[in-house]
Order: C-alpha cells, then sequence, then structure tokens
C-alpha cells in the first residue's frame, strides 16, 4: 500500500539548542507544515518507536512526550548533529555499548529505510565530511585545490615546507573542539608553520599541512539543492586573516555571485557526494581566483544568514516541503 506523504510531517533531528535548526522549524511552521523534532538522545528514555515491516516501507509511530507522528506519513527528514542515544544507567558494560548500538541501529536504521528526502543522510554526510577524500573529488570536477599534505613524519613535513613556495598552515583534519577535564572547550585554529619548530610530535598524529594561499578575502557559500548563497567574509585582524573562526568579532560580510567554473565544479562535487547540502570554504585571490578549502556537508549557516540577509533557511525548508526522495 502506497501512502501520500505530501501532507505528512517534516522530522527535525538535532540537538536541544541548535540555532539553525530553529530557523528551519519557524519557516515551516510558518508554512503550515507539520513538525516533530527530536533529539536521538533522548532515544529510547523519552522518545519511543513502534515500526513494522511486512510487504512495503516501514509503518508505525514515533513518539515523545508531547507528540507522536506515523512513519508512513514522514515527507523529509532534517539532520543535524543529534546526540547519540542514551540507554539507562541501570545497564552496565558490556551491556550498556551493546544497548546503545541496538538504540541507534532500530531508530536510525528505520528512518534510512523511509522514501523520504534527507539534508542530509548521516552516512552520506560522515563519507563526505573526510577532507583528504574532499580534495582529489573537487580537483576531478574543475574546482582549484592548495597542495596538501597528510603525514605524520617530520621530516616528510620540513620538506613540504621547505618546497613549498610561500608560507605553509597546519590545521585539523576534522572539526571538533578540544574538550578538557574542567569542562572548557576550544577550537583549534589553522596556525602558519614555523619548519624550524617541527620535532617529532608530528608522529603523535596526522596533520594535515597545506600551501598557504593568498587571499584577497574569503567566500561561505552555502548550497542547498542547487541553488547558492555566496558571502565574502573580509578579515580585520590578523588572527582572522590566518583562520576566520578565531576572530568573528573583526570580520565583516557582504553577499556575491559565484563564477559559473566554481558553480559547474560545486555541483559535480555535491553530486558526486549525493548531498542536498553542504556548506563550502573557499579563498579569493587576488587575481580573482576561487580556492576551495573544504566542504562542512552539516556546516553552521545561522550566523551568515542573520548577518546577509539570505535566504538559506526558505531554501532549506522548500526541499523539506516538497519531500521528494
Amino acid at each position: 500500500m502506497t501512502h501520500d506523504r505530501s501532507g505528512g510531517p517534516v522530522l527535525v533531528v538535532t540537538k536541544e539548542l541548535d540555532p539553525a535548526a530553529d530557523l528551519v522549524v519557524a519557516e515551516l511552521t510558518s508554512r503550515r507544515v507539520p513538525v516533530m523534532r527530536l533529539d536521538m538522545g533522548d532515544f529510547p528514555e523519552t522518545v519511543s518507536l513502534s515500526a513494522e515491516h511486512a510487504a512495503g516501507p516501514w509503518a508505525g509511530v514515533l513518539t515523545d512526550a508531547s507528540r507522536s507522528v506515523r512513519l508512513e506519513e514522514v515527507r523529509a527528514v532534517y539532520y543535524r548533529r543529534p546526540r547519540l542515544p542514551v540507554v539507562s544507567a541501570q545497564l552496565r558494560e558490556p551491556h550498556l555499548t551493546w544497548a546503545r548500538e541496538q538504540a541507534l541501529a532500530g531508530l536510525l536504521g528505520t528512518l534510512y529505510a523511509l522514501p523520504v528526502t534527507w539534508v542530509n543522510r548521516p552516512d552520506v554526510d560522515g563519507i563526505a565530511s573526510h577532507k583528504p577524500g574532499q580534495l582529489p573529488v573537487a580537483a576531478a570536477h574543475g574546482l582549484r585545490t592548495p597542495r596538501s599534505l597528510i603525514t605524520t613524519d617530520p621530516q616528510a613535513a620540513r620538506t613540504f615546507c621547505r618546497e613549498t613556495d610561500g608560507r605553509v598552515i597546519c590545521k585539523p583534519l576534522m572539526g571538533g573542539p578540544l574538550e578538557y577535564p574542567d569542562g572548557r572547550r576550544t577550537g583549534v585554529p589553522t596556525h602558519v608553520v614555523d619548519p624550524d619548530t617541527l620535532d617529532d610530535s608530528v608522529r603523535l598524529t596526522a596533520h594535515l599541512f597545506q600551501e598557504w594561499v593568498p587571499k584577497s578575502h574569503e567566500v561561505r557559500l552555502t548550497v542547498v539543492g542547487g541553488d547558492m548563497f555566496a558571502a565574502e567574509i573580509h578579515a580585520g585582524s590578523d588572527a582572522a586573516r590566518v583562520d576566520w573562526r578565531s576572530d568573528y568579532d573583526a570580520l565583516s560580510y557582504d553577499v556575491c555571485r559565484v563564477p559559473d567554473d566554481v558553480r559547474a565544479g560545486v555541483l559535480g562535487w555535491l553530486e558526486h557526494f549525493r548531498l542536498a547540502f553542504g556548506a563550502f570554504d573557499f579563498a579569493v585571490t587576488p587575481a580573482g581566483h576561487w580556492v576551495m578549502f573544504e566542504c562542512n556537508p552539516s556546516g553552521e549557516w545561522s550566523w551568515i544568514q542573520n548577518r546577509t540577509g539570505l535566504p538559506i533557511a526558505a531554501r532549506i525548508a522548500d526541499l523539506l516541503a516538497e519531500g521528494r526522495p
């Protein structure tokens, strides 16, 4: 039996505090699109699932303390960095880890099987988020990329610095803050490398070194379903010129046009990874060339919308309301 999902709810799967998800929920609500927002971290303790498969898609009910939705009516899923399931503290290892894995497989696996639009599916998102895989795909689609080295060998790092024409930077291979035992959280910014300081500590983990790209400014390019929302980011401090995330107060913004060759490359990149959404970081050189650094498939965008007025939330809501897989 085929169910009509066109008037059904959109699932917004995210953590409790997420400004981007707030904007999307508000946009959907203004259009009278029903929404159920949940955090996977509340499953299975305060969110429950009952799903049955017979001859077609999963059917059943997903419920929290205040609402419920039928799985066969869900039209789309917006997925943004939820917590992992938290099971009862009554369990002890090895049953605790086993139960947590069962909860994740049960909830996320059932949602994966729904024939609906995702922005973005987390399995696809995870593959696309790895920087070592991003750069060759970008180059294959005609985008400029910086010369890069991933290494645990300090001598290889020194050689790269010596052979690179100009400065070299080092940046994290993946996002995420440093979390200290006292609860402090700090980011790990991109920094310029002094080759004379490279020592055996390079062997402790993988490092990403890249040639310095001269910048007129940078661009955060948010792409939703093929539509492009480009914002110039102009740095007003030395720290922001190396990594604009280091000094948000020193930034100014402007809306800009995306060159045709960059547009084609970005669309090819997204199609390769089967993504409906991506937040790209580019440097624009003094000669006007766009150089791609990376793409975050679940990147932040709410502050760009707030600073520029670009209608990113409205376009995401369009995709979710249309609900076409």
